[in-house]
């Protein structure tokens, strides 16, 4: 009798339960060229970004505005001892160079308007704008004694006017200086101060921060006369330039207003300030409003240098809210989840309906299921991912179920995988167009398969 139950016990390479790690082991494999699709469409956003930046350097990028500032020229002295013959103590100064101080304005107003066109570069589109703005506002020359700087010292004769931007290339209008009555024209400056931009947001699914270069433009001497002290001086003059992606703004009037309006219908606002009108979005774009006082930042209107105070950078993102890379990377990211649903449905409905099944078969369903994402990432870059992902997962569901069929050899099995596959995709397809509920819906819905697969599996018999 012991002699017979060795001979009818089945090898342990038969069993169900070997089989269940064989083929969890293959899910494993497969996510080998899962990683290369995911480095695939991480190497196709970054083209995407240089191409981006290749326009960008050619039409105009990212602007910020910086400014204006009256730049206010001062000699400065040292003071040299001397004795005379008659041993008395004498006090020369000599002249040691000029410096500068440089005011911010106490009322600033920005008055835009951008217009926006989307450009093709390859196979790729992005949103550039061309802005059409007037800057206004009043300077008021600060006290010159509290910042211990003789009165008799200051050049008046060379007060000059900056614009700062990292976007000179951009300016397609050269800007005129209306001060009180007189008119004044802008040539380049030799000012500069380094910026930076923790809240990059460009083309890429991954964002790093960046530097950059404030350049500035500088006026005419304007020639303020020191009985004016104690007066307003009124400026204003049009901005008009090409960029991309973003505009830019710093605060720099002890009261800043700015206002700015665009046809484009997907803005992003971002930075230390959000516009304060709730009616910003438009049917036809956006029209939005901020306002800011010395009292929301810590930085004073008079300094010896030019300030960085970009911690204070408020603005407007042209975003484009349909990013076929994003989504491929969220899709890609289930990718070990529908390859493992699927082979725990083929697994049940094998061991239930006794059918054989080689680890081949398991094999190449595995490869239909990771194609699935190369499909969808080159579709998606031509026509968009809603289009890309219907034709992608109707082709990799009618391939699967047509392959089954040949294998099951049972029509109820077959309509079940044709169900199950589409219901999978459809599932996923919602969470990837998720924000706020992804992780709810995903985790309810990977919850309701868990039981749907214990109930089905109490059926197989995993010791024979």
């Amino acid at each position: 009798m012991e002699n017979q139950e060795i001979k009818t016990r089945k090898p342990i390479t038969k069993t169900v339960g070997f089989h269940f790690f064989t083929v969890g082991f293959l899910v494993l494999v497969l996510m080998i060229p899962m990683t290369y699709v995911m480095n695939l469409i991480g190497e196709r956003s970054s083209r995407k970004n240089e191409v981006a930046k290749s326009l960008s350097k050619e039409w105009g990028g990212k602007t910020y505005i910086y400014g204006p500032v009256l730049k206010i020229p001062y000699k400065t002295y040292n003071e040299q001892i001397s004795f005379s013959s008659e041993g008395k103590r004498m006090v020369n100064e000599v002249y040691k160079g000029t410096e500068y101080l440089y005011v911010f304005p106490e009322k600033l107003k920005f008055n835009g308007n951008a217009k926006t066109e989307k450009k093709h570069r390859a196979i790729y589109e992005f949103p550039v704008y061309k802005l059409e703005s007037q800057i206004s506002g009043t300077f008021k020359l600060p006290d010159f004694k509290k910042y211990k700087v003789p009165l008799i010292n200051v050049d008046f004769d060379n007060i000059k006017l900056l614009i700062l931007t990292n976007n000179i290339k951009g300016i397609n209008k050269k800007p005129v200086l209306k001060l009180n009555d007189s008119t004044f024209s802008f040539t380049s400056g030799d000012d500069r101060i380094q910026g930076y931009d923790k809240n990059q947001e460009v083309y890429e699914y991954r964002n790093y921060p960046s530097e950059f270069t404030f350049a500035s433009l500088q006026s005419d001497r304007l020639m303020i006369k020191p009985e004016n002290l104690d007066k307003e001086i009124d400026f204003q003059f049009d901005f008009n330039f090409k960029g991309s992606n973003s505009i830019q703004f710093l605060p720099v009037g002890k009261e800043s207003i700015f206002h700015l309006k665009s046809n484009w219908k997907d803005p992003k606002f971002s930075g230390s300030f959000l516009p304060d009108n709730k009616d910003k979005l438009k049917s036809d774009g956006f029209d939005a409003h901020w306002k800011v006082i010395d009292f929301q930042r810590t930085f004073g209107q008079v300094s010896h240098k030019l300030q960085n105070i970009n911690a204070y950078m408020f603005g407007v993102y042209f975003f484009q809210p349909i990013n076929e890379y994003k989504q491929n990377d969220r899709a890609s990211k289930y990718g070990f989840l529908v390859i493992f649903l699927t082979f725990i449905i083929f697994f049940i409905l094998q061991n239930i309906g006794k059918v054989n099944m080689h680890i081949f078969n398991y094999f190449l369903i595995g490869l239909a299921l990771v194609i699935f994402y190369t499909l969808l990432l080159s579709i998606s870059e031509h026509f968009g991912f809603k289009t890309a992902y219907l034709i992608a997962s109707v082709a990799t569901v009618l391939l699967i179920t047509f392959y089954s069929k040949s294998i099951l050899h049972n029509k109820k099995f077959v309509r079940f995988i044709f169900a199950s596959l589409s219901a999978l995709y459809g599932f996923i397809y919602v969470i990837i167009q998720l924000e706020n509920y992804a992780l709810l819906v995903g985790s309810v819905g990977l919850f309701i398969i868990l039981a749907m697969i214990m109930y089905a599996s109490r059926k197989i018999e995993w010791g024979k």
